[in-house]
């Protein structure tokens, strides 16, 4: 389409230079070293370059990724390193954007329709029911600082979200005057129940309950919800109730999202939220909202979307998906959103099945060889049913931080803390370990004292 056949609200915004939004990396591209800082000795991998990729060898899935071999990566998924695939479509853009950034912007209007088709394509919905973002934490804050709360309806969570979620709702509570609940959902976390959590949650439940926010992996314990099951107990709930009065199941998915093979259609919630950048290796800054009930949020940053700048132009309420009206606008690191879709083709290309299976063999290998040590009580439950790739440990008589600074001095394995009153020891195996390092984890823990 030619820039004088675009509408008004598009044309203005093309010559302001601001309707880049993000995109599909661009095929095929070539170039090599993506800015990343390279590990010791392995300059060559920390840019664009790697090996052929076989997404059948999980020995070729490792060597896509620049992580310093010397050390088992347990901690990659806190924030992902990124695969040959993304790095090489971040340069392409970088180096777009740095040559001429003007005229990038300009000829890349429609570059973030792909990256939505592309996470559409991995999450089973629509690419119109997907709003991009930099984070897990920035979707929350969009979802519950634009949820729409009549008066008396009220928010049930549970003690087990972590910070994004429970400051949110605080913020929520502050502007609705909505009053938020908490339940707690289970007491000892490696002996959870899929049946008791569901229990727990519907006793909770209130007559007047519009949002139910609640987090697929529970980070501080590893322990996975049944998420399809909470969502059969509102749905039965919602039979009785008026729309606007219905439960919406609001979910923090980041720790399931490319752990776990289910997509939104499996899961039945409302809302699922997830920054891209921790168990599918997405680009660092990225994230996305999926919704299937837009209608009950107002968009809480304005979006630099098409039908959103004709409105405001013609001097009308903007109309149009939920996903694109919810895109936040402003500028961002483009290079990383754009190169998102690449990401998404990655994960695709190993199979989520293969993925999923893969990380539970190594969660339930180390989850069984941690039992067995006397000095350690795991948290996480064994069933993998009710977990997911997080494993997570107490050491007797050792802090959490301490240990992880152990295993990392002594034995060369990058484990992290629980960000939470009750510190744990976390692991995370992946698609860049292996159960032979898994194996090596469970004797280093056995030394820790």
């Amino acid at each position: 389409m030619r820039e004088r056949d675009l509408p008004v609200g598009r044309r203005a915004l093309l010559g302001a230079g601001l309707l880049a939004g993000a995109g599909a990396a661009l095929a095929g591209c070539t170039a090599e070293g993506s800015g990343d800082r390279p590990a010791a000795g392995d300059a060559g991998r920390a840019g664009g370059s790697a090996p052929p990729f076989d997404p059948a060898s999980w020995e070729s899935v490792r060597a896509q990724f620049a992580l310093d071999p010397g050390h088992a990566q347990f901690a990659a998924y806190v924030l992902a390193a990124h695969p040959a695939p993304v790095r090489r479509a971040v340069e392409e853009h970088r180096r777009a954007l740095d040559t001429d950034t003007e005229a990038y912007l300009i000829n890349g209007p429609d570059r973030e329709e792909p990256v939505r088709e592309a996470a559409a394509g991995y999450l089973g919905g629509r690419a119109d029911d997907v709003a991009l973002t930099d984070s897990t934490t920035m979707g929350l804050g969009l979802l519950y600082g634009g949820l729409r709360l009549l008066p008396g309806q009220d928010v049930l969570t549970t003690e087990h979200d972590f910070y994004a979620t429970h400051e949110s709702l605080r913020l929520l509570a502050e502007r609705t005057g909505a009053k938020v609940r908490r339940a707690r959902l289970y007491d000892e976390p490696s002996t959870a129940s899929a049946d008791a959590i569901v229990s727990r949650l519907k006793e909770a439940l209130g007559p007047r309950t519009r949002v139910v926010a609640v987090t697929w992996v529970h980070s501080g314990t590893g322990v996975r919800l049944p998420v399809r099951e909470i969502a059969r107990m509102l749905a039965e709930a919602n039979a009785s109730r008026d729309e606007q009065d219905r439960a919406l199941l609001c979910v923090d998915g980041v720790h399931g999202f490319g752990a776990l093979a289910d997509d939104v259609g499996d899961l039945d919630c409302d809302f699922l939220v997830s920054g891209t950048h921790k168990w599918l290796y997405g680009p660092r800054g990225t994230g996305i909202v999926w919704g299937r009930a837009w209608d009950a949020l107002r968009p809480v940053i304005p979006s630099f979307s098409g039908p959103a700048f004709s409105g405001w132009i013609d001097g009308y309420a903007p109309s149009g998906p939920g996903g694109v009206l919810g895109t936040p606008g402003g500028y961002h690191s483009f290079e990383h959103r754009w190169a998102l879709s690449e990401a998404f083709a990655f994960h695709r290309a190993i199979g989520k099945d293969r993925v999923a299976a893969r990380i539970a063999e190594q969660a339930t290998r180390l989850k069984e060889g941690l039992s067995a040590l006397r000095n350690v009580r795991l948290i996480t439950p064994v069933d993998a049913g009710l977990s997911a790739g997080i494993v997570c440990c107490a050491i007797t008589g050792v802090d959490a931080g301490l240990a992880t600074l152990r295993l990392r001095e002594r034995h060369r394995i990058v484990a992290s803390v629980t960000p939470y009153r009750e510190r744990y020891l976390r692991l995370g195996p992946g698609i860049v370990t292996t159960p032979e390092e898994v194996d090596r984890v469970v004797k280093a823990v056995a030394t820790l004292e």
